[in-house]
């Protein structure tokens, strides 16, 4: 697994996956909380199967000098 998700779309990611997640602890009791979870954990791990499959990448590629 090549991670396909640059460092800012990652923070977005995980703070709202995180936020999303916490509506399990308050709120009114609902299973939307599990919305939270996918991109908490795409967030996390960097890589998202959607993107691969279109072949989308939001990481910088670093340049190799030849």
């Amino acid at each position: 697994m090549e991670k396909n998700i640059g460092s800012a779309e990652r923070v977005i990611r995980i703070v709202g996956g995180a936020v999303l997640a916490s509506l399990a602890f308050w709120g009114p009791a609902n299973p939307w909380f599990l919305l939270g979870l996918v991109p908490l954990l795409t967030g996390l791990l960097g890589w998202c199967p959607p993107y691969q499959l279109l072949g989308i990448s939001t990481c910088k590629h670093k340049v190799s000098a030849e």
